[in-house]
């Protein structure tokens, strides 16, 4: 075979990772030497350790402490595990006995309320534990149950604090003199080393209890924060639905007194007012539905209305508007949404206050990053369309939360916020609203 026909021969393809763990011989052929088979049947015990440790973190902790005791009581007596543990005293021993087997229990058992009475814990197997030393009873597992209880005076102790701790070194003291009495041929060194072992164990106690409590402070700081964001943002829609209807139907009923001369258009000034308030009691009510509404029906809850349908109400209430639309909206999300249409509606509700009767243009360019929002009202220089009010956003009729709620709201979405007189005359209201409701 030539070098050209071996180019151009197609690669065989390598077998993916998933079936090089498969054997592909029948059952009961052994595989041969130049084709191992790769077996792990490690590779799901990290799952099988993580859903373990969620189903033992879920039951209540007297519950997990009483079954702990349980096995740790079991485990006490093994004797594989005697070596291991608390030995300290270095008296002789003898055999076992009926008392070293209470004492060994005295070590064990109490940890089934380690968490809900850690310095009762602390106490009986403290005790039990230099008893034991001080008889020279045989070493057993169930010493490891004085580091345990250490551990959870510390990470679980909600009283007295200071006092378990004093009264724990005080028994110490007197463990180790018993010890010296007895003949142990432990120096003060080998003293002082073991204290600041058991010192140690208590004190990782301490720093994870100070970071779960640091954990839960900042969890509450974190839902506080949350919630005061949300009252905030609900008084900014109320004052966005209250003082926009409310403004309109101020100015339609204004208007409707000079028509007494016409009936006919006095029927259509009132019937504008009646709709005005129908819209501000259907925008009230969504408000509320967001509020008592959860998860995905809070998503779903309808938008209050649309900007044609503010211009229009605007027009019906004697301002002329024109709107004009680029582009086509992009499917953006339910805040920015929200956002473009208070910002035409504050502005819309300004112009009726400030600058009844002048033309207002409102401008919306979409593209897929984001809605540029514009709404001009025209004016002469310094006249009402230029006023103080209308730049502060109707400080004084709202509480200074028009303009300023507006670019609170507009930066809050990452998006830019301009408002101020033109050099012409009249005011122009500017935002860029990400199409994300974020940046």
């Amino acid at each position: 075979m030539d070098d050209e026909s071996v180019r151009g021969a197609p690669r065989p393809a390598s077998p993916r990772p998933a079936d090089s763990a498969r054997d592909p011989r029948p059952e009961g052929e052994a595989p041969d030497a130049g084709n191992p088979v790769r077996v792990r049947p490690w590779s799901a015990a990290p799952l099988r350790l993580r859903a373990l440790s969620r189903w033992w973190g879920s039951r209540p902790a007297a519950t997990r402490d009483r079954e702990f005791a349980v096995v740790f009581t079991v485990l006490s007596f093994a004797e594989p595990l005697a070596r291991i543990g608390a030995r300290f005293g270095d008296l002789p021993t003898h055999g076992a006995s009926a008392v070293s087997v209470l004492l060994a229990l005295g070590q064990a058992l109490p940890l089934a309320v380690r968490t809900r009475w850690p310095a009762v814990c602390l106490a009986a197997v403290g005790i039990s534990f230099a008893v034991h030393e001080s008889l020279g009873c045989p070493p057993t597992f169930a010493s490891v149950g004085l580091y345990i209880a250490l551990y959870s005076v510390g990470a679980h102790q909600r009283h007295r604090r200071q006092t378990v701790p004093l009264a724990a070194t005080g028994g110490y003291l007197a463990f180790g003199v018993t010890l010296h009495a007895l003949g142990s041929p432990n120096t003060w060194t080998d003293f002082v080393v073991f204290y600041v072992a058991l010192a140690a164990v208590w004190s990782l106690g301490v720093v994870v209890r100070g970071r779960r409590a640091h954990e839960a402070e900042r969890r509450r700081l974190s839902a506080q924060a949350a919630i005061a964001e949300e009252r905030s943002r609900m008084a900014r829609e109320l004052h966005d639905v209250v003082t926009h209807h409310v403004t309109a139907m101020v100015v339609q009923a204004g208007a409707a007194q000079y028509l007494t001369a016409s009936p006919d258009r006095v029927g259509e000034a009132l019937e504008a007012i009646n709709g005005t308030g129908r819209r501000a009691l259907a925008e009230l009510r969504f408000l509320l539905n967001v509020l008592e509404a959860t998860g995905e029906s809070a998503s779903r809850a309808p938008m209050p209305g649309r900007v044609p349908g503010l211009v229009e109400q605007a027009r019906a209430g004697g301002q002329p508007v024109e709107l004009v639309e680029d582009g086509e909206p992009a499917d953006t999300a339910t805040s920015a949404r929200l956002a473009t249409y208070r910002v035409v509606q504050e502005s819309l509700t300004n112009a009726a206050k400030y600058a009844a009767g002048e033309r207002t243009l409102v401008r919306l360019a979409h593209t897929p990053a984001w809605t540029d929002v514009e709404v001009t009202t025209a004016g002469p220089p310094g006249g009402a369309a230029d006023s103080p009010a209308l730049r502060h956003g109707g400080a004084h009729a709202s509480g200074g939360r028009g303009l300023t709620g507006l670019r609170e709201r507009v930066e809050m979405l990452g998006g830019e916020f301009a408002a101020g007189p033109l050099q012409e005359g009249g005011y122009r209201v500017y935002a860029r609203i990400p199409a994300g409701g974020a940046a």
